[in-house]
């Protein structure tokens, strides 16, 4: 048991847990939308009912919003933090000892850029935003065409599976993958990587998850070091090869911008086709729209994102005493921001419960985030989610849920771990997805 794991896992974990199962007791609205499984099969009902007490509010130990507006203006704040504070104060020479033995790399833990602050953060993300630009995207459609062609070609004829093992995961862990040097046939060792460190995500769990996900956070470490020597020596045209031989990182700077990179490349954009499924089954006047009109599947996309994000909260610390929302805040205090809450704001979005692949203004959702710490890798998951459902549903126009499909027991990553289908018959001839 390594002590610097005990104290990640008390800080991060542990003290909110305790507050999770007493507040539980009380019938606590935050608890039971954070810390039970009606919170992850249905946070929309338990999200309006809290959004009812106000914009901001206090739920001990910590306040939360679902005010897009407010969400908004948070996330491009930078008197607000990425970090969580230390619960759990030790003696400055112990802090110290556990700095030196950090945790493995992953995308939950520094020097991850998903949580440092300026002027860190821009260190990180610059050589790393520099590879997703919009030509570098561009080029990228082809081979995603073909990913998706290849998966599709797989699938049973007339035929059940499940979509998220066969499909769904597939298609972002192909890409992925590509985009950072990795053979094909490591693929599905990533797959298994990934569903131990998602928790990370999470407030408040046990410590078995958590230790599961640091000796798989060990595992993907690792390989990345041999996985990047090899690259020193012998570089790609890879993203991971381009920041291994620019040399504004170190080693450990690299592991941790590749896991990121691999949670987001992945995490995102498997939810994002999983949940894309679901709304459009069950929403067939939607799904024929599309059919007559092609065009809409960018909004289509941009709505889906809205109505469901992948991920559905991001917290948020201040840095100094403020005062936003009408309330006034401490230095050191910590702010749920509801993504999902804020995407159905009726201030902002008409009727928001209602699923339409026509809304004007559908790309005003914050499922990317906003402000600096908006995700590098927004337009690729767009991209991929376009094709990969656009595809699916022109070869299997009779596709059908078989069974209801089961959630992931996870509440930030929000999505499917199993969609149950029966392909129908397949069109041998698709047109172009373009």
């Amino acid at each position: 048991m390594k002590p610097q794991y005990v104290y990640r896992w008390v800080n991060s974990h542990g003290v909110i847990r305790l507050f999770k199962k007493a507040s539980l007791r009380r019938d606590d609205l935050f608890a039971r939308l954070n810390g039970s499984s009606e919170g992850i099969e249905n946070p929309y009902a338990l999200i309006e009912e809290m959004r009812g007490q106000g914009g901001l509010h206090r739920v001990l130990p910590v306040w939360i919003t679902f005010d897009h507006d407010v969400v908004r203006e948070i996330l491009r704040d930078n008197r607000f933090g990425v970090g969580v504070p230390t619960v759990i104060g030790v003696p400055r020479p112990v802090r110290r000892a556990l700095e030196r033995r950090p945790v493995p790399p992953n995308p939950a833990d520094p020097p991850s850029m998903l949580v440092i602050d300026l002027p860190e953060h821009t260190r990180m993300r610059k050589p790393v935003a520099a590879a997703f630009t919009r030509r570098a995207i561009g080029r990228l459609r082809d081979r995603i065409e073909t990913v998706t062609e290849e998966l599709l070609t797989a699938l049973p004829d007339d035929g059940p599976t499940d979509l998220v093992a066969r499909y769904a995961a597939q298609v972002p862990i192909a890409i992925i993958s590509e985009m950072l040097g990795f053979p094909d046939s490591d693929r599905e060792m990533f797959l298994r990587w990934g569903d131990d460190i998602s928790p990370l995500f999470d407030l408040g769990i046990s410590w078995r998850t958590h230790q599961r996900a640091m000796e798989s956070s060990e595992g993907v470490h690792r390989y990345l070091i041999e996985h990047i020597e090899r690259l020193r020596a012998e570089p790609g045209d890879d993203i991971l090869s381009s920041l291994v031989t620019a040399g504004d990182l170190n080693t450990y700077e690299l592991c941790a911008s590749a896991t990121l990179l691999m949670a987001a490349g992945f995490e995102t954009t498997v939810n994002l086709i999983g949940k894309g499924i679901v709304w459009l089954l069950g929403h067939p006047d939607q799904l024929n729209r599309l059919r007559a009109e092609p065009q809409l599947w960018p909004n289509a996309v941009e709505e889906i994102l809205r109505i469901d994000p992948p991920v559905l909260t991001t917290i948020r610390t201040t840095r100094t005493a403020l005062e936003i929302g009408g309330v006034r805040l401490r230095k050191g205090s910590t702010v749920v921001l509801s993504l999902a809450g804020a995407n159905r704001d009726p201030a902002v979005f008409t009727d928001p419960a209602r699923f339409d692949i026509t809304r004007d203004n559908a790309k005003n959702h914050l499922s990317f985030s906003n402000g600096i710490h908006v995700c590098v890798g927004a337009g690729l998951a767009r991209m991929e989610a376009a094709h990969a459902l656009r595809a699916l549903f022109e070869m299997f126009p009779d596709l059908r849920l078989t069974d209801p499909p089961t959630r992931r027991p996870l509440f930030t990553l929000h999505g499917y771990e199993r969609l149950p289908v029966h392909t129908g018959p397949r069109v041998r001839s698709r047109q172009s997805i373009g």
